[in-house]
């Protein structure tokens, strides 16, 4: 499985948000990586002039072989919050799409 982790000019410290994007997509979707070909993370600061409010966005993009991309989009006050909690959400799309498909 490659991850692929992009972020606009308003997110500072690219080694640890690689860093924190690989330990928490692998930690979250791992289990799947046999079954997805890429994983793209596009992080970006909606408000950069302002400092208060949920506006890191994280946009987590998952190729699985054979199907359709899933992408899912978390908002949060930090980059960390909102990596982790997208990376939640994907597994769980993930789950919901594979089991749906082991249900046929």
């Amino acid at each position: 499985m490659q991850i692929q982790v992009n972020t606009d000019n308003n997110i500072t410290g690219r080694d640890d948000i690689v860093r924190l994007v690989h330990a928490s997509v692998e930690g979250a979707v791992g289990r799947f990586s046999d079954r997805i070909t890429r994983v793209e993370a596009h992080l970006s600061d909606m408000n950069s002039h302002k400092s208060k409010g949920d506006d890191i966005r994280c946009v987590l993009e998952a190729r699985l072989a054979g199907f359709q991309p899933i992408a899912v989009t978390h908002q949060a006050p930090t980059v960390e919050l909102a990596v982790v909690e997208a990376a939640e959400k994907l597994q769980r799309s993930i789950e919901n799409k594979l089991g749906r498909i082991q249900d046929r």
